[in-house]
């Protein structure tokens, strides 16, 4: 079972068997911590983010398709999207301070659209498809590199250690592809400092 694939676990635990879960959170489980924390700056909330990632993944195991995308991203994007929530939900509690001293949190009441802004929501559409576009652009060994950083949590030292790539590689390819990166969404009128 340790050298199955990640479909093939994943396969597995769409027919509810336990121990091909446990395989696919002992491989994933850190990095999603990780990668949550980058995106939410706190411990605790990662690693709630992460048990429910792994939660949808043992309940929507059966709706995981092979042709839109591998499994990695797909882990990845519900992470990304719990992370989102979290941070939404967030901004909108507000902490009040009670006369003797504690403090309770309230749901914002005013102030606060109930649905998204059309022409937000857009523009980040655009730009996630300017991103994706730069990246695409990229030579795969940058491409992987970044994508590892940046979508799944890894450090450049897991990176090395794991894809038994030289650490010195590993930070040329990513410098490499983040100055590309820059110069793309540079050429979009992103306001990115030199």
């Amino acid at each position: 079972m340790n050298e199955w694939s990640d479909e093939q676990l994943l396969a597995h635990v769409a027919n509810g068997e336990v121990t091909a879960f446990k395989m696919l959170f002992d491989r994933y489980g850190g990095r999603v911590t990780g990668f949550c924390v980058k995106l939410l700056r706190d411990q605790a909330l990662a690693e709630d983010a992460c048990q429910e990632t792994f939660w949808r993944i043992w309940n929507g195991a059966h709706t995981f398709d092979g042709q839109r995308g591998n499994f990695q991203s797909w882990l990845f994007g519900i992470a990304r999207n719990l992370a989102i929530d979290t941070i939404r939900r967030q901004k909108n509690v507000l902490v009040e301070s009670l006369p003797d001293g504690r403090t309770a949190h309230t749901e914002r009441a005013a102030g606060v659209d109930a649905e998204p802004d059309v022409a937000e929501v857009a523009w980040v559409s655009i730009q996630q498809q300017q991103v994706q576009q730069a990246l695409a652009e990229l030579p795969p060994d940058q491409r992987d590199v970044i994508e590892w950083i940046y979508f799944q949590g890894m450090t450049r030292r897991e990176i090395a250690q794991e894809k038994n790539i030289p650490f010195g590689t590993i930070n040329t390819r990513a410098q490499l592809a983040l100055e590309k990166l820059g110069r793309a969404l540079r050429a979009n009128g992103y306001g990115l400092e030199e």
